[in-house]
């Protein structure tokens, strides 16, 4: 009953186009992953050129997952608001995720403290 009552409000959403999605999705909307999708699409074990029509809903896909995280992460922690900590306690329940997040987040540090290490030695702070 929960997941009509959600599908319905979805529904809502497109029908008043408050979502930014187009219910037909045919192209009517500048795709925004595309080119990325399907370089990750072929490094997965797709063809070199991807069906059109594969890419368009995985975007779709995309682009909804993201919508959604965005808008539960404004709502918890500071409201109005996306920090990184309030996207990784939405996660935290997702092994491979929050995984994924912390090897990222790691990365990112060392990134840092190399550029840092970087400039220091070329520019003597």
């Amino acid at each position: 009953m929960a997941d009509e009552e959600d599908e319905a409000g979805y529904d809502e959403e497109l029908e008043d186009g408050s979502s930014g999605l187009e219910a037909g999705g045919h192209g009517k909307r500048k795709r925004l992953f595309s080119k990325e999708l399907r370089c990750m699409m072929y490094g997965f074990g797709d063809d070199q050129n991807p069906y059109t029509e594969s890419v368009d809903i995985l975007e779709d896909l995309v682009i909804e997952f993201v919508t959604e995280m965005t808008h539960k992460a404004m709502s918890i922690g500071r409201q109005g608001r996306v920090q990184v900590e309030d996207i990784v306690f939405l996660i935290r329940k997702d092994p491979r995720k929050f995984a994924r997040v912390k090897d990222l987040l790691t990365m990112n540090e060392e990134l840092k403290r190399a550029r840092k290490a970087f400039d220091e030695a070329n520019y003597g702070s």
